[in-house]
């Protein structure tokens, strides 16, 4: 009897460990909100020099834009798919305009999401440096931005595609 009971003392201590993930959530929103004043540093200069600016620095410029906000969608899936996946469900009822695919998502899908923005970042990184090849010409830093960048491509296709054979087989054995 006193082993059964230390069992479930030791269980509930495990199962309510997930809150200790609480406060690295808290600590990614105070991120987001750090990213959002980088963007609106980054909006700034870009508004800023955009009457002076050629065409390909008006690009790196809206690249930049969108690599801040690829990288706070990010950091809001982790926050949001991570405390509902390992934390505690959230109540949506009262949030009429609460993600559809949060109700759904699963550990699985949170990596392909997570890579896929991951992908998306570099792709952007690649692209920027490409843009500024005129006026730098880093051909080893390039190299290394493309290297990286494939790297990231097919780690994200090994992965879907191992989770594909896996949700394929358990089908079988399910």
């Amino acid at each position: 009897m006193p082993l059964k009971q230390a069992e479930r003392v030791l269980e509930a201590a495990i199962f309510n460990s997930r809150w200790l993930m609480a406060p690295f959530y808290l600590g990614l929103i105070v991120s987001l909100a750090v990213l959002l004043l980088k963007f609106i540093a980054l909006l700034y200069e870009f508004v800023l020099h955009a009457w002076t600016a050629g065409e390909s620095e008006i690009i790196v410029g809206v690249l930049s834009l969108v690599d801040v906000s690829l990288t706070g969608s990010l950091v809001v899936i982790i926050i949001l798919s991570g405390y509902e996946n390992f934390v505690s469900r959230i109540d949506a009822t009262g949030h009429p305009d609460w993600p559809a695919w949060m109700a759904a998502i699963d550990f699985a899908g949170i990596k392909q999401k997570l890579l896929a923005s991951i992908v998306a970042i570099s792709a952007i990184q690649v692209l920027k440096a490409f843009m500024n090849l005129d006026t730098s010409a880093e051909t080893t830093k390039l190299a290394w931005l493309v290297g990286i960048h494939l790297v990231f491509v097919v780690s994200t296709l090994l992965l879907a595609w191992s989770d594909r054979v896996a949700a394929r087989d358990e089908g079988k054995t399910g």
